[in-house]
């Protein structure tokens, strides 16, 4: 609803970087030499709700700070009817639904881009093209993303949370580096995608960053956003589009008071590499030492 543009626009929100153990009020943070008006970021989540649930405050912060966001929606919902009776009609409920969801977030309907994978499935549609001969998921993201001139993307967590989603991560820490490289040319004009920035709505992080880094295991996350009281009553109110999904969501939705720090609530996520480099210092440097010591 537009009537909530007045009030996102002017939400105080605070960043955070975990492993650097810094803060700030500039979203610079997650996105490094953020370029307020030219910023474009594209949320990908696998089911229409998840990106609210994992990101609702974020995608509140991109406006904010002058970005553009979008929401790319992998499944269609055909799995996420509680009733029998709501099987023929679910997919249709949850369109409309998740239209005004993200209409509450003030998120532009032009702005959510539908893929109508089937429910669970995703997995089995990945790559370029699928061993039927029809393209595969790899297409459809490559075009998109490039359409829109993506800058940042935020992707689903990949670790044990569930196989839609680790599907989703997966195909943003693969395709996504493609969208910038000079391939495929028929299929866009390529755009470098700067930053690649996991989230969660239920399940912990795996626990290779922190283990590289020497970090507490428990602190898996490296950046962190909070928000004030009145950002999770703007997502309270688009899960509450969600009427199909309330007895689906309903623990994710209460233990959205865990979130809760003092008057604020927070959001985690991964500032992730999906490309590391291989670094041939530390390897020559070991050689030497080795053959200092064999001659």
């Amino acid at each position: 609803m537009r009537g909530h543009e007045e009030v996102w626009i002017k939400l105080d929100f605070r960043y955070y970087d975990l492993a650097g153990e810094t803060a700030s009020q500039r979203i610079d943070t997650l996105f490094p030499e953020w370029g307020t008006g030219n910023e474009v970021v594209a949320v990908f989540s696998p089911h229409d709700d998840d990106a609210i649930l994992g990101v609702g405050h974020l995608i509140q912060a991109v406006s904010t700070a002058g970005g553009v966001p979008y929401v790319f929606i992998y499944c269609k919902g055909d799995a996420g009817y509680s009733t029998a009776k709501e099987k023929d009609k679910i997919v249709k409920m949850r369109l409309e639904e998740s239209k005004s969801a993200y209409q509450v977030l003030g998120v532009d309907e032009s702005h959510i881009i539908r893929f109508n994978y089937p429910d669970f499935s995703v997995r089995q549609h990945m790559g370029r093209v699928r061993t039927s001969g029809d393209d595969g998921t790899f297409s459809q993201t490559i075009r998109a993303l490039r359409k829109i001139r993506v800058t940042r993307l935020v992707l689903p967590n990949t670790y044990r949370e569930h196989a839609d989603h680790e599907a989703v991560g997966d195909i943003g820490l693969f395709d996504g580096p493609q969208v910038g490289d000079k391939i495929l040319a028929d299929w866009g004009e390529p755009s470098p995608i700067s930053t690649f920035l996991q989230y969660t709505v239920w399940a912990n992080f795996g626990p290779e960053d922190a283990l590289i880094s020497g970090r507490n295991l428990q602190i898996r996350a490296n950046r962190a956003l909070t928000a004030p009281a009145e950002a999770e009553e703007v997502v309270a109110t688009a899960l509450d589009e969600f009427n199909s999904q309330r007895q689906i969501i309903h623990d994710l939705l209460d233990a959205r008071k865990a979130r809760r720090y003092g008057t604020r609530y927070l959001e985690l996520y991964k500032a992730i590499d999906p490309r590391p480099r291989l670094e041939f210092r530390p390897y020559i440097e070991l050689l030497a030492s080795i053959d200092r010591v064999v001659v």
